[in-house]
């Protein structure tokens, strides 16, 4: 009888650690299935293929830029210099569009964005200093290079009839928005990299062995550079495609932004001690965040209320992360 009760018991435990890990790894999915039930109960509108659409549309860039910031918070650092970026970036290829030509204005601002990755990859990487402290820094002076480049002011395609340009941004390519198209490849890229190459290994060592790495002779240095690199180059095509969506740049488009991507990168299970993430779940975190906020919309909510959500989701995924490690800590 004590053996079939220790064993009852023993099976009990297992079976709760069992609906604990199912919860733990499926819980993002669940969650955001529910919220799409919800809200479609409450609008006609919701799950509409246009409303649909619109919100792939909005959040595409945002997408982009988790793909970059998964990667970084892997690596046990942090970009807050994205969003400057993003702004320069798009105030940059709409001023050399029509001076330069198309191809030839993006592709020198995405020079442009791999030089900021180089410059806080060096700061990082290569000095040694705090991450978080280097880009609050290069966030501020981007900003300033933004506004003495633009001098303040608005800018605009002056040739509306540009539609090679606009297609970037605006266009439909079998009745999918390109811009989603491009974030659907950015995905594929991005999945495979982290889970395909040993560069993955690498990176999520260093977000949670850094011993790992200096043993297995990578430099940390450049392995750390390059995750700037990254993130400056995802934020910067994601000014591109901001710019061509409006055909219009001014200087504080993409103020905010990195608080966005960071709460939806984290809402997706990335932890901001490093180590652990996952570039599909990520991408779940911006469609949750997504369809939240145009949900807020739909419901006649105001805008700061998106505010109020990303620093909740932010401070709770810390505090989840904590309980996280602790409980993989008693498994």
């Amino acid at each position: 009888m004590r053996a079939n009760k220790s064993d009852v018991l023993l099976s009990t435990t297992l079976n709760k650690q069992k609906v604990k890990i199912f919860f733990t790894k499926q819980g993002l999915i669940i969650a955001f299935l529910i919220l799409i039930i919800i809200f479609s109960l409450f609008s006609d509108v919701f799950l509409t293929e246009r409303n649909i659409k619109l919100v792939l549309r909005q959040v595409s860039i945002q997408g982009i830029m988790a793909c970059g910031m998964t990667v970084m918070l892997i690596s046990g650092n942090l970009d807050l210099s994205v969003g400057s970026i993003v702004s320069f970036a798009a105030y940059l290829i709409v001023d050399l569009y029509e001076k330069i030509g198309m191809w030839q204005a993006v592709i020198i601002t995405l020079l442009v964005g791999l030089v900021f990755g180089c410059i806080n990859g060096f700061f990082v990487g290569i000095l040694n200093l705090n991450s978080l402290i280097v880009t609050i820094g290069m966030l501020s002076i981007i900003q300033a290079i933004t506004l003495l480049y633009s001098k303040g002011s608005y800018i605009i395609i002056k040739n509306p009839s540009e539609q090679a340009f606009a297609f970037l941004g605006r266009g439909f390519l079998g009745g999918i928005p390109f811009p989603v198209i491009v974030f659907l490849f950015i995905v594929i890229f991005f999945y495979i990299l982290m889970t395909k190459t040993k560069y993955a290994i690498y990176i999520y060592a260093l977000g949670g062995n850094k011993k790992a790495v200096k043993f297995s002779g990578i430099r940390e240095d450049l392995l750390t550079c390059s995750v700037f690199i990254i993130t400056s180059l995802t934020a910067t095509l994601g000014g591109i495609i901001f710019a061509s969506r409006n055909m219009a740049a001014q200087t504080a488009v993409g103020s905010g932004l990195e608080l966005e991507v960071i709460a939806a990168v984290v809402l997706g299970g990335t932890s901001l001690l490093g180590g652990s993430g996952n570039v599909i779940k990520s991408v779940i975190g911006v469609l949750i965040l997504g369809f939240l906020y145009n949900a807020f919309i739909l419901f006649g909510l105001p805008y700061y209320t998106t505010q109020i959500v990303q620093w909740g989701v932010i401070i709770a995924a810390v505090w989840l992360d904590i309980i996280g490690k602790r409980f993989e800590f008693e498994l």
